[in-house]
């Protein structure tokens, strides 16, 4: 994960909820700044409008001081089509809730998630996006 371009997370940001973004699934992973672990939450299973309702919802129901969107990159850094699908979902969000979203890189986060034997892959892929980013902060 390029961290590079992370921008300064202010201290007061303590809570977040974290989404590994997918056409037909999003993984969600909820975790605070103190322990720097996070937890897997249910997969949202929707796409457009019904996707954006359920993550308002999940907001609600965890009130997260902040959210954190994994990006998707081919290997070699490049941009794909995913990449810029899941930019436009943080984007949306940032509109939707008013809160900071940090776009953080997500390659090979799913296929972790899989070595680690997560029964949830999406899941699993959103806790790993979110613990890095939580390690990534002072």
């Amino acid at each position: 994960m390029s961290l590079a371009a992370m921008p300064d997370v202010p201290d007061h940001l303590q809570s977040f909820l974290a989404f590994d973004f997918g056409l037909k699934r999003t993984g969600v992973a909820v975790g605070n700044r103190m322990l720097r672990t996070a937890t897997p939450q249910p997969t949202i299973r929707a796409d457009g409008d019904a996707r954006l309702a359920q993550v308002e919802a999940r907001v609600r129901e965890w009130q997260p001081d902040a959210l954190v969107v994994g990006v998707p990159f081919h290997p070699d850094g490049a941009s794909h089509d995913n990449t810029a699908r899941a930019q436009k979902f943080a984007r949306q969000l940032r509109g939707r809730t008013r809160l900071p979203v940090y776009e953080v890189d997500e390659r090979y986060s799913t296929t972790e998630a899989l070595a680690d034997g997560a029964a949830d892959p999406d899941a699993g892929a959103a806790c790993i996006i979110l613990e890095q980013f939580l390690r990534s902060l002072p």
